[in-house]
């Protein structure tokens, strides 16, 4: 889940990340009295779950509060475009008005998880910027890499080395240090894939300020924080993904005709490729998570039979200790009882409960073909869906 970059500024302020001042607004009046209360100059910027704002000019600095009034007048209830929104933008619903701080130099430093070792991985850079990532590939700046295991904890010495490399002396060497902790705690404590902080000012009085933060939070355990799954902005997200989140699935809606079903985020990305592989369009992602219950799963395929152009469904389950295959049965079953509904169902079960699986899909009276294997139910469900298209 991702959230925005006040929430995200706010919570990592606990860990000991420092930010410029100021408040969100939601009306231009707002946000010129907030420019007044800070007084000088301010930056106005746009609240949106997108990077590259300030080149689409969805961040904009203002001397008074006069103009901060006119920019976020400007900014609120705009489609913004910027280069990670795609076409359509995003409608901007609530600005940030902080103080303009005097910046000497600005770095970069995230964390997050390497997909290929699992780890926590800390990165960073001396310069920082909206433009980081293609200086990078210009072999203009170096990316620095530091390997943090399960983030539990950091060798004082290793993460010294790291800060120094950024080109941070003395007391901001000291400041780098403890602001790696705080953000590698918050990594952990908070659940987290992705802290972003860029730019990290150093600014003229010598203190590390982040004047962005990006901040993403693991989804599967947000069950854990409560508190954080109350800060998602149900304005951004689709009301089948918000119907998938309440019933314990991953689900993201896309453009093709055959609904997708896997237990397990691996299996089902690798579904999605097999039928991608077989000429096909998937309709959807959906992931069921090993908390989900019979009643969650029909939810689940409540949405794909719900959706018109879904013309065939495959379902790819491989039954683990904790999602068995006669629950996901039995949730289909249910599905297809309440909608009425009638669309070809290619079935791969294979693990723990698969024959019952089989008798329960039977008892319901739910005709599907079985297949042995992944690409044997892919290539048939993509026949099936082009034959009914």
């Amino acid at each position: 889940m991702r959230i925005h970059e006040f929430q995200a500024k706010h919570l990592l302020a606990r860990y000991g990340l420092i930010a410029p001042e100021g408040s969100v607004a939601i009306t231009a009046r707002e946000a010129g009295e907030i420019a007044q209360r800070l007084g000088g100059p301010v930056v106005v910027k746009a609240q949106i779950h997108a990077g590259g704002r300030a080149r689409a000019g969805g961040i904009q600095r203002v001397e008074n509060s006069a103009a901060a009034e006119v920019a976020a007048g400007e900014l609120l209830g705009k489609q913004l475009v910027t280069a990670q929104t795609g076409a359509a933008g995003q409608i901007v619903r609530r600005v940030l008005v902080e103080r303009a701080l005097p910046v000497r130099r600005e770095l970069h430093l995230a964390l997050l998880v390497d997909s290929t070792s699992g780890e926590v991985m800390l990165i960073g850079s001396e310069r920082g910027g909206a433009d980081i990532e293609e200086q990078a590939a210009r072999g203009e700046v170096r990316i620095r890499e530091l390997r943090l295991g399960t983030g539990n904890e950091a060798r004082a010495q290793e993460v010294g080395d790291f800060v120094a490399t950024l080109g941070l002396e003395g007391a901001l060497h000291k400041q780098g240090c403890a602001l790696v902790d705080g953000l590698r705690r918050a990594f952990v404590e908070l659940d987290a894939s992705l802290i972003e902080i860029n730019p990290l000012a150093i600014t003229e009085d010598g203190r590390l300020a982040a004047l962005d933060a990006k901040m993403t939070l693991d989804d599967n355990a947000l069950f854990r924080h409560p508190e954080l799954a109350a800060l998602r902005d149900e304005d951004d997200t689709s009301a089948a993904e918000l119907q998938a989140q309440r019933h314990q699935l991953n689900y993201v809606q896309l453009d093709g005709d055959i609904g997708m079903v896997a237990n397990g985020a691996g299996l089902g990305l690798a579904t999605l490729d097999m039928v991608v592989a077989a000429k096909g369009r998937p309709a959807n992602f959906m992931d069921i998570r090993t908390t989900a219950k019979s009643l969650d799963i029909a939810h689940g395929f409540g949405l794909l039979l719900d959706n018109p152009k879904t013309r065939a469904i495959l379902i790819n389950v491989h039954g683990g200790g904790m999602q068995a295959c006669d629950t996901i049965a039995e949730g289909l079953g249910i599905a297809l009882r309440r909608t009425g509904r009638s669309l070809p169902l290619v079935v791969r079960l294979a693990g723990n409960n698969a024959d019952f699986g089989r008798s329960r899909l039977r008892n319901f009276g739910c005709a599907v073909i079985d297949c042995p294997d992944m690409w044997t139910a892919a290539t048939k469900a993509v026949a099936l869906a082009q034959k009914g298209a």
